[in-house]
């Protein structure tokens, strides 16, 4: 249910890109170089989906306080901060390498709810990995399972989060 083995400690922020290549490289048989081009590739397919930026947008215009929590490596969450400014838009967020815990653990949730200054209850989380999703709803919070900015914006407002569009 959770993340595990070489990118699970990659996402932890336990293993840095030379050893996860070098791991992967004697697990799998390939040739690092080959990994090496994997894991250098990555970033490059960390796209932003145009409508769910558009949807922040129209949140935080709203002034509604965003947050984000992420399970994410230590050089692709340097990469999003870098090359797309909407990370910007959040007031806070976690990049599980920088705290070294990864969702679904109880640990990120509960260092998110501290850090952002706000009671499970009053934190809205949208994940579209359902133990993340879980996990969440198990601390107090209010959690959904994402699939596209259209589906959640209809389902927030049916739970009464948002006006109706």
């Amino acid at each position: 249910q959770g993340y595990e083995g070489d990118w699970g400690d990659f996402d932890r922020g336990t293993v840095d890109v030379p050893d996860l290549v070098q791991r992967i490289a004697r697990r799998t048989g390939l040739a690092a170089d080959e990994v090496q081009r994997v894991v250098d590739r990555v970033p490059l397919e960390l796209q932003p989906i145009a409508e769910t930026v558009q949807w922040l947008g129209q949140l935080r215009a709203e002034g509604r306080r965003l947050f984000f929590l992420s399970n994410m490596p230590e050089p692709y969450a340097a990469h999003l901060e870098r090359e797309n400014g909407f990370v910007g838009w959040f007031e806070q967020g976690i990049f599980s390498a920088r705290v070294r815990h990864i969702k679904p653990e109880r640990e990120i949730f509960e260092l998110a709810a501290a850090r952002f200054d706000a009671a499970p209850s009053e934190l809205v989380f949208m994940d579209d990995h359902e133990p993340n999703v879980e996990m969440a709803r198990s601390l107090g919070w209010n959690a959904f399972v994402f699939r596209h900015a259209a589906q959640a914006r209809a389902e927030l407002a049916a739970s009464g989060w948002l006006g109706g569009d």
